[in-house]
């Protein structure tokens, strides 16, 4: 373990949340230790603003609880409290413990493949460092003396800028598979490199991730997408050939010119939400996800209009329940989403097919701008190849 005294690094506290240093002193003065952890500590030190500031200390779950009325406990696989404020939470977690020690059932428990289903096994701080994914979010900073502890040199690895795995690569993903889309994640935002056997485990056990849960999955993957740096992220995930795990039937073998559609329409998109995202504009999450669906809705519209002899209409309709419900059970894409999608690809079906008397009702849709955002970027794309609808078998 290093500890790297204040006159060594250029944190202040003027950088960290309020509502975090309060947390922080009401836990040291009732006898428990309690540190600012992880990515907030990196960002800090790096020069960024961090946007969340987690906390770690030595009291359960249930005894946070008891000491802040606006605390809530979350979390079936390991319990954290979240403390609630007006425009901000904290997460605090308790100190983790090896689990692979702990003789208690109840506080642990695992998958046939090694994933990690249940781990309230409670430690110590050098266990709790152990037990984090990676090295440069693992240093913890004492706000009283403003030193910082680093046990796995998380130090070092920021300096060099590489992500780094703490323990044996294949053993951590086993135990949850989403620590390939965080390694990926934390590679494209701060354009570090991945430590070689960091990266070579994840091709191999690029098929655990079809075992996590929809709503995990989603959440992650809106992280690695849509917060600024999407497109270097989405090289990663081909790089690793991971689109096929992530997104298994908008990426399916379809001859090369519809991939191509898709990957570059998908691309477009990316690029346009980053470029937004650094002007500080918002995003609409689900135009996204209207691209990368957009080509299997379209396809899948086609055939059922073929095979089925109906009018573009009526195949367009079961297409669009058929893909969609598809998208919802893999993913858990929200509700509210879908419904969005559903809105783009109907306004891009009236734009598409001239129906000049909706025009006047469509451009009302609050959905029309992404709508013909999207329909312009792929009329561009389909120009190049010149796309058809022949080339759909």
């Amino acid at each position: 373990m290093i500890i790297i005294p204040k006159k060594n690094h250029k944190i202040s506290r003027k950088k960290i949340s309020k509502n975090a240093l309060k947390i922080l002193c009401r836990l040291k003065k009732s006898g428990y230790q309690a540190y600012l952890v992880g990515g907030s500590v990196r960002d800090l030190i790096i020069g960024n603003q961090p946007k969340d500031f987690d906390l770690v200390t030595n009291a359960t779950p249930f005894e946070i609880q008891k000491l802040f009325k606006n605390c809530r406990l979350i979390g079936r696989r390991f319990q954290i409290a979240h403390i609630m404020f007006k425009k901000e939470i904290i997460e605090v977690s308790t100190f983790r413990g090896n689990n692979q020690h702990h003789k208690k059932k109840r506080y642990k428990k695992k998958e046939k493949f090694g994933i990690l289903l249940r781990d309230n096994v409670f430690g110590g701080i050098e266990e709790d460092a152990e037990r984090r994914d990676l090295t440069i979010n693992t240093l913890y900073l004492n706000i009283f003396d403003l030193s910082i502890r680093d046990y796995v040199g998380g130090i070092k690895d920021i300096k060099k800028k590489i992500i780094r795995l703490i323990g044996d690569p294949e053993t951590r993903y086993r135990e949850d598979p989403v620590r390939i889309l965080r390694v990926i994640r934390f590679s494209a935002q701060l354009k570090m490199k991945i430590e070689k056997k960091t990266a070579i485990a994840i091709p191999k056990l690029a098929k655990l991730l079809s075992y996590v849960p929809g709503a995990r999955l989603y959440n992650e993957l809106n992280k690695l997408l849509q917060t600024g740096f999407g497109y270097q992220a989405y090289k990663k995930l081909k790089k690793f050939c991971l689109l096929k795990r992530i997104f298994p039937f908008p990426f399916l073998d379809y001859n090369k010119k519809i991939n191509f559609l898709i990957n570059k329409l998908t691309i477009n998109v990316l690029k346009k939400n980053d470029q937004k995202i650094q002007k500080k504009k918002k995003i609409n999450p689900a135009f996204l996800w209207s691209a990368i669906l957009w080509y299997p809705y379209f396809i899948n519209t086609i055939k059922i209009k073929k095979k089925k002899k109906m009018t573009y209409k009526d195949a367009s309709y079961i297409s669009l329940k058929k893909i969609l419900k598809k998208a919802s059970y893999m993913l858990s894409i929200p509700k509210q989403i879908i419904y969005s999608i559903r809105e783009i690809w109907k306004i891009i079906n009236i734009i598409t097919y001239h129906k000049e008397n909706l025009f006047y009702q469509i451009k009302k849709n609050k959905k029309f701008y992404e709508a013909h955002n999207l329909y312009i970027l792929k009329k561009n794309i389909e120009k190049k190849i010149n796309f058809k609808k022949k080339l759909i078998k």
